[in-house]
Formats: structure tokens, sequence, C-alpha cells
């Protein structure tokens, strides 16, 4: 009986892990060309698929050439996709749901939407996590404090780009703090 269990499990950890890494081959696959070097970044399909259609379309629409990482907090997160290196903002489209209740967490390496205090509010900005922020940024509640960002993609290579960008030297500029001293650019992103 025990044996049949262990076989039993054994074979369900098979089915889940063919599975796991067959919907990880479908998810689409970016890469960000920044000023400091390439990230790579699988976006999560099934579970966020407001958040990555808004990305891609973005992406395809070119709007993240020429966007800077414009607030970069070393333990914390670094911040992109709606700002030139002058801080001034580029056109969006309309905001998003957010989909901050798919069960992802904010964890070292993911990509989450940027939004304001308006539950749905998302646009183009998005933040890369450069350490566990589960705690602080995933959904807890329904009201704009606790319902959290909504993660969609993690990044896959390009990790020490990420720290790169987080090590910098920042300044605050006019309103914005956090600002790094030399612009961080993103040159591109496109699907790979």
């Amino acid at each position: 009986m025990l044996c049949r269990v262990f076989v039993f499990i054994g074979a369900c950890i098979v089915i889940l892990l063919g599975a796991s890494e067959s919907s990880s081959q479908d998810n689409p696959v970016v890469v960000m060309e920044t000023s400091l070097g390439d990230i790579t970044i699988e976006l999560f399909q099934a579970q966020a698929p407001i958040s990555v259609e808004n990305f891609l379309e973005y992406a395809n629409d070119g709007h993240y050439a020429g966007t800077v990482f414009h607030r970069v907090i070393q333990q914390f997160m670094i911040q992109g996709g709606g700002m030139t290196a002058d801080l001034s903002p580029k056109a969006t489209r309309s905001p998003i749901k957010n989909e901050a209740t798919n069960g992802i967490s904010n964890e070292r390496g993911t990509l989450a939407m940027a939004r304001t205090n308006v539950v749905d509010s998302a646009t183009s900005q998005f933040f890369i996590n450069t350490v566990n922020n589960a705690r602080s940024l995933d959904n807890t509640g329904t009201d704009a404090r606790s319902y959290g960002y909504a993660v969609f993609a993690k990044v896959i290579e390009g990790m020490d780009v990420v720290d790169k960008i987080a090590a910098v030297p920042i300044q605050n500029q006019g309103p914005h703090q956090n600002v790094p001293v030399e612009p961080v650019t993103i040159e591109g992103v496109s699907v790979k």
C-alpha cells in the first residue's frame, strides 16, 4: 500500500512537472535592451493575461525605447517604462485591470505593474523586484492599500544587469526621488 501511494505521488509529480514545463515553453519571452546590458524576461501569459497583453502592446509599439529606469531603490526595486531621460512622461493608453490576485508573489526577479493609489491604474510602467517583496507588495485585501501589485513576468537571464541598475548612484530631481544620476535607458523591448 505504501509503495502504491509513493508511486501515485511520484506519477503526480511527473505530471505536474510536465505541465509546468510545457506552459513555461508556451510563455512569450522578451529581451529588454538597456544601456547597462540585456535582460531576458518570461511573461506569465496564463496567470496575468491582461498585464502581459498590455506589456506586449507597449513593447511592439516601440513605447519602451528611450524610456528610463526613473526610480531605483537598491533593496527594493527598479521602476521604469514611462518616462524619458528628462523625466517627461510618455503618452499611454487607458489603465488596465489589476491582476494582483493571480497568486504570483513579488519575489526577487519578478516584474509587476506599477500603479498609483488607485487599484486599476497601471499603464506602461513596471518594476523589477530586487529582493523578495511579497510581504509588502502582494495582495492581502480589497482596498487600494492592500490590493497589491500584479506580477506578470520574471527575469530568466540578466539579474546581474538588474543588480547593476539597482546599484547606480541616485539623487532627487525636482519632485522625483531615487532618480539615477546618469540615466539608465531602455533601448528597446523585443519578443525573442
